[in-house]
């Protein structure tokens, strides 16, 4: 077994979305080869509703796989091809924009005011940019959770784990996407595919993930008091960890414990051209998408 060491770690970011929505963004319009054939990845957690109620009005996408993944309060959205529904706590909406979609999401705090959930951008190939749209709404019932005898807890959304295959499938960067949970103190080893891209983004507790070399933590050179000093990094809430290769990843729970998204992918490693949630592989086809934008020919007729 080949213990994935930690490439980097980072803090998500806050960010304005939509009409003046309030989020943390993990990762986005940077280079998107690096956690190819993942794009962007918002965490929209809040408990003023004044901070999300005005939401994600009417937008297009193009080109790529939209995950909202929802943890608390609820989601409604609606699209130009008349599709509409609620997501609630727990609920995953898989959305392939494919050629063209224009859509709206509009986040509700629960009965306490609180929202939070997750949007994950995943880049389509070249031969599925121009492919009919369409969704995969999944209810948490339909979520397989495996729990561990020492505590340890994962729902898996998307691919196969530990002998449970996730309810969401067909998806062109055959990702694998789990909520994993593991108590305080205990050490846990996670396989992962070795052709994968893998990041975890952490978004409660903390926790130190292991290189094979050294399980108790990440080392990293950080300047203190002006001098280089190596100390160990505990990746706390808000952390996206991103691993190098190998076929499993080793997390060791700090005294809160500690939830993660583990999410992996096969890069596409094809050319990036982007505005937005408009991606294509050039620039020409990406002018030529909001030139139908103007002239009203950005959605078309299911074929």
């Amino acid at each position: 077994m080949s213990i994935r060491p930690v490439k980097s770690t980072s803090q998500a970011q806050p960010t304005l979305e939509g009409a003046g929505v309030h989020l943390h963004r993990a990762f986005g319009f940077a280079d998107p080869t690096e956690l190819d054939p993942f794009l962007l990845l918002d965490d929209f957690r809040n408990e003023d509703p004044a901070h999300y109620a005005n939401g994600f009005p009417w937008h297009p996408h193009r080109g790529i796989e939209t995950i909202t993944y929802v943890l608390s309060g609820e989601v409604d959205h609606a699209d130009s091809l008349g599709n509409q529904g609620r997501l609630k706590a727990g609920d995953v909406q898989w959305m392939t924009s494919g050629r063209g979609i224009l859509h709206q999401e509009m986040p509700k705090g629960n009965a306490a005011g609180q929202m939070h959930g997750f949007q994950l951008w995943a880049n389509l190939p070249r031969d599925l940019k121009m492919t009919d749209p369409r969704y995969q709404d999944v209810e948490a019932k339909e979520i397989p959770v495996i729990e561990e005898d020492d505590g340890t807890r994962v729902k898996v959304i998307v691919g196969d784990f530990w002998g449970q295959t996730g309810p969401v499938d067909g998806i062109a960067a055959d990702p694998q996407y789990l909520d994993v949970y593991v108590p305080p103190g205990v050490k846990k080893t996670l396989p992962v595919d070795t052709y994968r891209r893998a990041f975890a983004y952490v978004f409660e507790g903390a926790g130190a993930f292991a290189g094979a070399s050294d399980p108790t933590g990440v080392l990293l050179e950080k300047e203190v008091m002006g001098e280089e000093v190596n100390i160990r990094d505990m990746s706390g809430n808000r952390t996206l960890v991103r691993f190098d290769t190998g076929d499993s990843i080793t997390v060791q729970a700090g005294e809160e414990g500690i939830r993660f998204l583990l999410i992996s992918g096969r890069p596409i490693e094809e050319p990036v051209a982007w505005h937005g949630p408009v991606v294509m592989n050039t620039q020409a086809e990406l002018q030529q998408a909001f030139k139908e934008l103007r002239n009203g020919t950005f959605i078309r007729p299911a074929h």
